[in-house]
């Protein structure tokens, strides 16, 4: 019988690779000529003799291995080998953590990252690392109830983030239906739950919508006191009504002055990613003013890559926040007008006074066509009709500067 003392000082001879401590019931203490020490029980199965590792010295005391030792010997004389039901536990164990909530979130955003734009799929595995995966990243994905699912998602309610919330309603959901499809759980727990959350109060961005208004805005980029590239780009906000993201990154090589066309690369718009690998540009009429815009620019800019650059280094182009910061100086709040309202202002005012078809103004704006089959079947660019309403919304705009020929149109 061994002891703590005796477990202690056992050394191997140096004549000898190992030397062995026996304890009782097939337990001993194997240490080897570098100093080490591991715990083995030995036993016989089906007439064969085989040992089981129980651990290494001190880290597992002597109670600890002779408690380990009484643990296999139950299995042993149940009939089971402690050996292979050991290799079934660690398979079972390597089994699982692939079952985590984590592990198949992981292995979803992987398997959807072909398709997924960079800016989506990093979106979404960060709303899952922050609000996700510290509550439910270690449980095992089939484990999940609903009653949880929504107790950790009332958690982003609770601190007013209603949007976040049915954010990670919607992400867990595509996580448990992978998990569904590759057989890993049965049921999604947050199907239950719709309804349960709170409503988002969906806030559209400010505009102006009237043509007093709209007439007002021009005057005050008339007489805008800060830098010129910034007042251009104000202007070709009203002109062209693109997002604000592809007005700050067009570059010189995308506009034709001659042909008053801008051509916006694929991978530049507000698409899914295969659209933006192989779909067509869109293709922006200019009206003469904003070609005036552009050639009052070109001294300005013309030497530079992008024709609004940045102030704060070659190769970037104007920071995201130049043209709302601009609207600021103007006396616009964030509740009267922003860098994405004239998109709004273009489209209510054109609908009002124009008499375009929708569908004109529509392909204008880039919007996707309705309907699963839309984009697929209908690929009209109006191309026609959007230069005639481009040439007519730029002069309308002139007239709304100009305080002529404004209808004020009843409440």
């Amino acid at each position: 019988m061994l002891t703590n003392i005796a477990c202690q000082n056992a050394v191997c001879p140096p004549d000898k690779p190992r030397a062995r401590f026996t304890d009782s019931g097939g337990l001993y203490l194997e240490v080897a000529t570098t100093g080490s020490k591991r715990w083995f029980w030995k036993f016989r199965i089906d007439g064969k003799e085989k040992r089981l590792a129980l651990g290494s010295y001190p880290e597992v005391t002597l109670k600890a291995a002779r408690l380990a030792r009484d643990d296999a010997r139950k299995l042993q004389s149940s009939g089971t080998d402690p050996v292979q039901q050991r290799r079934m536990d660690k398979a079972t164990a390597r089994v699982n953590s692939g079952n985590t909530y984590e592990a198949v979130a992981r292995e979803y955003r992987q398997h959807k990252e072909r398709e997924w734009s960079a800016a989506y799929a990093e979106k979404w595995l960060r709303m899952q690392e922050l609000n996700l995966f510290p509550y439910l990243g270690a449980l095992p994905v089939a484990d999940i109830p609903p009653t949880l699912m929504l107790d950790t998602i009332r958690r982003a309610e609770k601190q007013g983030k209603h949007e976040t919330a049915h954010c990670m309603r919607q992400y867990a959901g595509q996580t448990f239906r992978y998990a569904i499809a590759t057989g890993r759980a049965t049921n999604d727990p947050t199907a239950p739950l719709k309804g349960a959350l709170k409503a988002v109060l969906v806030r559209h961005m400010a505009a102006v919508l009237t043509p007093p208004e709209a007439g007002h805005l021009l005057r005050d980029i008339d007489i805008y006191k800060g830098s010129p590239v910034t007042r251009e780009a104000l202007l070709l906000s009203a002109y062209t009504f693109q997002r604000p993201g592809e007005i700050r990154q067009m570059e010189w090589a995308e506009v034709d002055l001659e042909q008053a066309l801008w051509t916006i690369p694929a991978v530049k718009m507000k698409r899914r990613k295969q659209a933006k690998i192989s779909g067509r540009p869109h293709l922006v009429p200019l009206s003469p003013q904003a070609v005036e815009c552009l050639s009052r620019l070109k001294p300005l800019t013309g030497h530079h890559r992008y024709v609004f650059p940045s102030l704060l280094g070659e190769g970037r182009c104007m920071s995201e926040n130049t043209v709302n910061t601009a609207l600021r100086r103007m006396g616009y709040d964030n509740e009267t007008m922003t860098a994405h309202g004239f998109r709004a202002m273009a489209r209510t005012l054109i609908v009002e006074n124009l008499n375009f078809a929708p569908d004109v103004i529509e392909a204008q704006l880039a919007h996707g066509k309705s309907g699963p089959l839309g984009m697929a079947y209908d690929r009209a660019q109006y191309m026609a009709q959007r230069r005639d309403m481009m040439a007519k919304w730029a002069d309308y705009l002139d007239k709304l500067r100009a305080g002529g020929d404004v209808i004020p149109l009843r409440a």
